[in-house]
């Protein structure tokens, strides 16, 4: 009888919060690069955790071998007032500001995410940071991954050199050159309308009806209609600042 062999998948373990960014690029490295997932989520004290309960229902979606939700709460009493996305006592901005800001957040998450790949031998640590948001985001920036991947690998050095564990590689949009646009349209073409599933907004929503909508004002709304119009694809994401009856139209002409 002739032999079968299975082709086994590499493994990546993905940072996901359940917004769009991060979501959309899971999916393109399962679809398109041939990963296996394992979705690693944070609640760290965060307003929008509606974005974790998206979390959860993205990882049935995209077949996650694995999804585990880090509850490191703790984080919000370290942050104290140090940033708008943790204190409710802040107002939101609608444009970037460095309230926006959260101290480090993905040098934190990243030592955690790369722990876990180094536990399971994964080669990969995947994060939905941009081109976009290498603009205002010391740590979504090209420069910083670099950084952090040499510091990760050098903190497991000797298991590295013994063989028993492997090098980790960081991967982002921004590291590949993607813009928001490109990952909507990317994940739009693997998802279809479940994309509309993600939740972007910076608060936990605005409850209009029996519906929890997002705000639409915020800078992270702002820049997701952007995202749907530039990638010409029709917004069916519901804004409490736009119709509450239906899906907000927001089709690029």
């Amino acid at each position: 009888m002739p032999t079968t062999t299975t082709t086994l998948r590499p493994a990546a373990v993905c940072i996901v919060s359940g917004g769009l960014d991060s979501v959309c690029y899971a999916a393109s490295l399962a679809e398109n690069d041939g990963y296996d997932l394992y979705l690693l989520t944070f609640a760290y004290g965060q307003r929008a955790e509606r974005e974790i309960e998206r979390s959860r229902y993205f990882a049935k979606v995209l077949n996650a071998k694995d999804h585990k939700v880090a509850d490191i709460g703790f984080m919000k009493s370290l942050y104290n007032k140090s940033n708008a996305l943790t204190d409710s006592r802040q107002e939101i901005s609608q444009e970037f500001s460095q309230s926006l800001v959260v101290p480090i957040r993905n040098a934190v998450f990243l030592t955690i995410a790369a722990a876990w790949a180094m536990s399971i031998n994964a080669k990969v640590v995947a994060y939905g940071a941009h081109t976009g948001d290498a603009l205002h985001y010391p740590d979504c920036r090209p420069a910083f991954v670099n950084t952090m991947t040499e510091a990760l690998n050098t903190a497991e050095s000797d298991s590295i050199l013994s063989g028993l564990r492997q090098q980790i590689m960081i991967l982002s949009p921004a590291v590949m050159g993607l813009d928001k646009s490109t990952l909507a349209r990317t994940g739009y073409k693997i998802l279809g309308d479940k994309i509309f599933h993600t939740w972007s907004c910076y608060s936990d929503g605005i409850k209009v009806d029996r519906d929890y909508l997002h705000c639409g004002r915020c800078e992270s709304c702002i820049n997701r209609k952007n995202a749907f119009t530039n990638a010409q694809i029709e917004d069916k994401t519901q804004y409490a600042t736009e119709n509450h009856a239906g899906h907000n139209n927001n089709k690029a002409k």
